[in-house]
C-alpha cells in the first residue's frame, strides 16, 4: 500500500498542474438553499435542519474525472428521519449520478450509508452498509473517484463499493457528462429510517452536519464548452497525462480489492443485486460481478 501511495502522490504531482483544488470552502462551492442554515467556523462548515427547513451547497464548477473528497461529522444523537447527502450528479433527464446518504437512527443505533449510481437517469442500484466507526463523533473522510473505467466510493480510503466500466457488454456507463458535487441535509422521515416507521423528533432540532476538508482534483469543465469537447479535454493523450488515466487508477489494488471484500462481508446490509423480490433477473452488471467474485 504504501508503493501505491508513493506512486498516486507522483501521478498527482506530475499531472495535477492546473487541476488541483484543495480549498476553503468559498472557494470551490457556494451554498444553493436556505442560507441561513449554514454557518461557517474557522474552517468548519456547519448545515442544520430545523422544522423550517434544511439547507445544501453545490460546487462552482463541474468537472469531467477526477476525485472529490470531504470531511463529514454527521449529526450526533438522535439523527432518525434525517438524510445527509453528498453527491455527484450532471444535470437533465438523462443525468448521471454518484450518491452517498447518510441515514439518521436512534440514538445508539449506527448509521446507514445508502450508495447509489444513475445512468442516463436510470438509478435503483442501491448498496447500504453500517460503518465500522460511529460517524456522527468525529470527522472522516468520503470520497468519489471517477474515471472511464470504474467509480470507487471510499470512506476514510477503504473503497466501500466500486461501479466498472461494462460497456463491452452493452451496459452504458457514465463517462460523457461533467458532474457538479453536492451536499444537502433534509427530513425524509417518510423512507429514511426503518423504512419510514421512526420519524424526527423535533424537539432534538437543529440537527447539524459539520463539514472540513474540501478537495477537488479533477479536470474542470468550463460551461461554456460542449460536453464532447470537455470528454476530450478531460482525457489524456499523447500531449497531456492525466492521473486518472494512468493504468494504477483503473482498477483496485490487490489491498484495495480485500478492503472491498471485508467490507462487504461484514458491514454491507443491502445490495440491490441480490434483491429478488425487486430484480427476480439480476441486472446484467451484477451478474459481471457475481462471476468475478466466483473467479475469485
Amino acid at each position: 500500500m504504501a508503493s501505491f501511495n508513493w506512486v498516486f502522490s507522483s501521478f498527482v504531482m506530475l499531472f495535477m498542474v492546473g487541476l488541483v483544488s484543495s480549498a476553503k470552502f468559498e472557494e470551490l462551492y457556494q451554498p444553493s438553499w436556505a442560507f441561513d442554515h449554514l454557518t461557517t467556523e474557522g474552517e468548519v462548515l456547519r448545515m442544520k435542519l430545523d422544522h423550517l427547513s434544511g439547507t445544501g451547497f453545490q460546487s462552482k464548477s463541474k468537472y469531467m474525472f477526477g476525485k472529490v473528497t470531504v470531511q463529514i461529522k454527521l449529526v450526533e444523537g438522535d439523527s432518525a428521519g434525517t438524510v445527509t447527502a453528498f453527491y455527484m450528479s450532471s444535470d437533465g433527464p438523462t443525468h448521471n449520478e454518484f450518491d452517498f446518504e447518510f441515514l439518521g437512527n436512534t440514538t445508539g443505533e449506527p448509521y446507514t450509508v445508502q450508495t447509489n449510481v444513475y445512468v442516463n437517469g436510470v438509478g435503483n442500484r442501491e448498496q447500504r452498509l453500517k460503518l465500522w466507526f460511529d460517524p456522527s463523533k468525529d470527522f472522516h473522510s468520503y470520497s468519489i473517484m471517477w474515471n472511464q473505467r470504474q467509480v470507487v466510493f471510499l470512506v476514510d480510503e477503504t473503497p466501500v463499493r466500486v461501479h466498472s466500466n461494462l460497456e463491452h457488454r452493452g451496459i452504458p456507463y457514465p463517462k460523457d457528462q461533467p458532474m457538479g458535487v453536492y451536499s444537502s441535509i433534509w427530513n425524509a422521515d417518510d423512507w429514511a429510517t426503518q423504512g419510514g416507521l421512526v420519524k424526527t423528533d423535533w424537539s432534538h432540532a437543529p440537527f447539524v452536519a459539520s463539514y472540513r476538508g474540501f478537495e477537488i482534483n479533477g479536470c474542470e469543465c468550463p460551461a461554456t464548452v460542449a460536453a464532447a469537447e470537455n470528454t476530450r479535454r478531460c482525457s489524456s493523450n499523447g500531449q497531456k497525462r492525466y492521473w486518472w488515466d494512468e493504468p494504477v487508477m483503473y482498477e483496485l489494488n490487490v489491498h484495495q480489492s480485500h478492503q472491498l471484500i471485508w467490507v462487504r462481508a461484514n458491514h454491507m446490509v443491502y445490495d440491490y443485486c441480490t434483491d429478488t423480490a425487486r430484480f427476480p433477473v439480476a441486472p446484467v452488471e451484477c451478474q459481471h460481478h457475481q462471476h468475478k467474485t466466483n473467479h475469485n
